[in-house]
């Protein structure tokens, strides 16, 4: 069983798969602590938020909120939804706390196309055709490693920056790993113009790419 804090369609805005309609999939329980995290209700999974899976879909706001399912649970839901986007992001929260292979292997074997984002702290259970994207999540205060089995996996690197010793870190992080993908995205953190300058300027001079968050731009989830 999974947890879920809320199940919608929109476009993808990050990263690689940037305007890709989407079906967004997101866990409920973290215990990383990043201190920007723009879903804190998604890190204490409570049995006194629990609610019907139904009612993770008709959510007018974030909120702790969360549901129990089964992987056939929610293809049961974008059907009776009537979603038509065939590519579906699990996020979280953390969402590699739990094993993702039987709802990834249900997903893939109904058409679906599937992309996890994970911090990379956790142990990552996927089907080989998901597309992994690590945000990896360097000196939090849950006091989580990176993984360097995570760093391996990884499709593509999404890292938020706001100040030069965030990609410093990164870049410690493929040194200590032995991991330098070569797919790397810089995220500026809140869309800050000292933190998108300071995303632009790496992303020249070391030829990675940048991930702006267009769905904040143009105003949807």
């Amino acid at each position: 069983m999974y947890q879920i804090n809320e199940i919608f369609e929109t476009i993808q805005g990050e990263a690689s798969y940037t305007g890709t309609p989407s079906i967004f999939v997101r866990l409920q329980g973290c215990p990383v602590g990043c201190a920007w995290c723009d879903t804190k209700q998604t890190w204490d999974a409570s049995d006194s938020y629990v609610v019907s899976l139904e009612q993770t879909v008709e959510k007018k706001a974030d909120s702790q909120h969360w549901a129990h399912a089964s992987a056939e649970d929610v293809l049961a839901l974008f059907q009776q939804r009537g979603y038509l986007a065939k590519h579906v992001v699990i996020t979280g929260g953390e969402p590699c706390l739990f094993d993702l292979n039987p709802l990834c292997e249900l997903l893939h074997e109904h058409g679906y196309s599937t992309q996890i984002e994970t911090s990379g702290t956790f142990a990552i259970k996927a089907p080989a055709q998901t597309w992994v994207t690590v945000s990896p999540k360097i000196n939090m205060r849950g006091g989580y490693d990176v993984l360097a089995s995570a760093m391996q996996r990884a499709d593509e690197i999404k890292h938020p920056v706001a100040m030069q010793k965030h990609v410093d870190e990164l870049e410690a992080l493929f040194a200590q790993t032995g991991v330098a993908p070569k797919l790397v995205y810089l995220q500026p953190i809140s869309q800050k113009a000292k933190a998108t300058k300071l995303a632009i300027d790496t992303c020249i001079q070391k030829n990675w790419r940048l991930s702006v968050q267009v769905h904040k731009y143009i105003g949807i989830n």
